[in-house]
């Protein structure tokens, strides 16, 4: 069971380079599954029982399903879309002695700099273009080895190896070509969007990693890929929510974006995405300001974005109890300083259930003199305030270019998701 869930697990993330690509994967499977599309501009006309979603910017997507009677409590797993990488500038094309081309690109979100060297990348993301006298979006992925970002040899760093700080603008530069020639990088973008070049208007492309994810370990225990985070909380609550009998809650499945670089955009947490959302069920389902605000009272929201396991090199660099470790189940995440928004009305509500799913669960807690990251929860609470607990999964190499995590942990947030939904 565990090694199936993570093979669709792998497919799930091969079919989502970009952000854009993993809404586009979530929306096909609202599609297969009978739910209808929603559009923000247009009027919502609801039904109990039906089965919805809607995207913005089509890297963040909302689904849900209205009970057949008159609950309105929410019932939410948020994660997100996004994962560090490298965006392709304006003009990217850089001629280098009339020999090479090399893309010019920027850092989107915190990764380890080093993973990306000496490995085949390529590009996905999406055009903006004029076509038919209209102005489409296409989303794009050159589904082949198309660049690298090449070491310097050992010969000439001798002292590569004590440490180096790299420089994005200097040693982070993808090699594309060896023609010397600029334009053709356009040219073969327009190609693929079957228009001619001088027809894109606008992109948003990112370099991706090409290596596939693997199943490995003595007994088959952990998986690496690229995109862990937070890919694979967004597909374990994806499958759960599918799975599950959302009978007496409106189920909501919340994929958002831009996590990685503070969530500060009208598709991210501390956006309005959500809490319009919300807002329009309540709204199409006969409610007001006031029940929509009683509603969120006793709704409930689980913020799902991956967490630090135990490293086997590094054990100095985990809190002294709260160790959590690969396999060893969900992960309930603790800050005092509130970067996590779980307290002990959520935990105790989480902890009950895992135990109802019956699955296992581990806390997290930073070393007190290590500073940790922030994610969904405590921004989204911002926007529409909820009790909420902040869980992940556990995972090595958090924002490396390819990451690891167990096999068995997938399957766990699945059963928790499908219990509560239901």
């Amino acid at each position: 069971m565990y090694e199936e869930t993570t093979e669709k697990l792998l497919e799930f993330i091969s079919k989502s380079p970009t952000a854009f690509q993993a809404a586009e994967e979530t929306r096909r499977r609202f599609l297969e599954e009978g739910f209808t599309e929603l559009k923000e501009e247009e009027r919502w006309e609801l039904e109990k029982g039906g089965k919805y979603f809607v995207m913005r910017n089509h890297s963040a997507i909302i689904g849900f399903s209205i009970p057949v009677n008159d609950c309105r409590r929410y019932h939410i797993i948020a994660s997100h879309s996004d994962s560090p990488s490298f965006k392709i500038k304006e003009n990217p094309e850089m001629s280098v002695n009339g020999a090479y081309v090399k893309l010019n690109v920027e850092r989107y979100g915190g990764m380890i700099l080093s993973t990306w060297f000496d490995r085949p990348l390529s590009v996905a993301g999406r055009m903006i273009v004029h076509k038919n006298g209209k102005i489409l979006e296409k989303l794009v992925d050159i589904d082949r080895d198309l660049v690298m970002i090449p070491s310097l040899a050992i010969h000439m760093n001798r002292d590569i190896n004590g440490g180096y700080h790299y420089n994005v603008q200097k040693d982070m530069l993808p090699l594309y070509s060896g023609s010397g020639e600029k334009g053709n990088f356009m040219r073969m973008l327009a190609e693929e969007a079957e228009i001619r070049p001088e027809d894109i208007l606008g992109h948003d492309l990112f370099l991706y990693n090409r290596m596939p994810g693997t199943i490995w370990g003595s007994r088959n225990e952990f998986v690496s890929s690229p995109r862990l985070d937070d890919l694979q909380c967004a597909f374990a609550s994806m499958e759960g929510f599918l799975q599950a009998d959302k009978k007496k809650v409106i189920a909501v499945h919340c994929v958002l974006d831009n996590e990685e670089v503070g969530s500060t955009t009208r598709q991210g947490a501390a956006s309005t995405f959500l809490k319009d959302v919300l807002f329009r069920i309540n709204l199409a389902l006969g409610g007001d300001q006031e029940s929509y605000l009683m509603a969120l009272a006793e709704s409930f929201m689980i913020s799902a974005d991956n967490a630090h396991a135990l490293h086997p090199n590094y054990t100095d660099k985990a809190d002294p109890v709260n160790r959590p470790v690969m396999n060893g189940g969900i992960v309930i995440k603790y800050n005092a300083n509130q970067k996590y928004c779980t307290d002990g009305i959520s935990t105790a509500i989480f902890k009950e259930l895992c135990r109802e799913a019956d699955v296992p669960y581990q806390t997290f807690v930073n070393r007190s003199d290590i500073a940790g990251g922030s994610t969904l929860g405590n921004i989204s609470n911002t926007q529409a305030a909820m009790n909420t607990v902040d869980i992940g999964l556990p995972q090595l190499a958090m924002h490396s270019a390819y990451e690891t995590a167990g096999v068995k942990d997938t399957e766990s947030l699945i059963r928790a998701a499908k219990v509560f939904y239901r």
